[in-house]
């Protein structure tokens, strides 16, 4: 993995708020329900992203999301999302319940899953892994 796009915390300073979070319950639905609020979310930006960057991010959030249910989490938990703006990024954090890192698997044309962190890789300017208390934040951050 790219050691650049493994660099420390946030880019800036969290806004003076708690950052906007929602919680979703594993279920087939939570990557279409996350993208839906994250679009919300950011159409109220002040700074709203353009399409291409928007899509970018939606897809992120997709991705980590199918992850995050599929793998960091069992029945009757939840994900939680996160979304942090400045003038330069938007931040997302992707939170589930267990310590286990992602990682990127090696690509397969005979294979159907395992894309989801090469895609992330190739979107984002940066991402990382953070351990919390009770399992894991996966942040992606992509430029305005």
């Amino acid at each position: 993995m790219n050691e650049r796009r493994q660099a420390p915390p946030p880019c800036c300073a969290p806004p003076s708020g708690p950052p906007a979070q929602a919680m979703f319950p594993k279920s087939n639905e939570a990557p279409a329900q996350a993208r839906a609020y994250v679009r919300d979310l950011l159409a109220h930006d002040d700074a709203p992203l353009d399409d291409e960057r928007l899509d970018d991010v939606l897809l992120i959030v997709s991705e980590l999301v199918t992850n995050a249910y599929r793998y960091g989490t069992e029945p009757e938990e939840s994900v939680l999302v996160a979304v942090l703006t400045t003038a330069e990024r938007v931040r997302v954090e992707v939170h589930d319940p267990r310590r286990t890192r992602p990682h990127m698997r090696n690509e397969s044309g005979e294979r159907a899953r395992g894309r989801g962190l090469h895609i992330v890789d190739s979107l984002a300017a940066r991402w990382g892994t953070d351990d919390r208390p009770f399992g894991k934040a996966v942040w992606p951050e992509v430029k305005r």
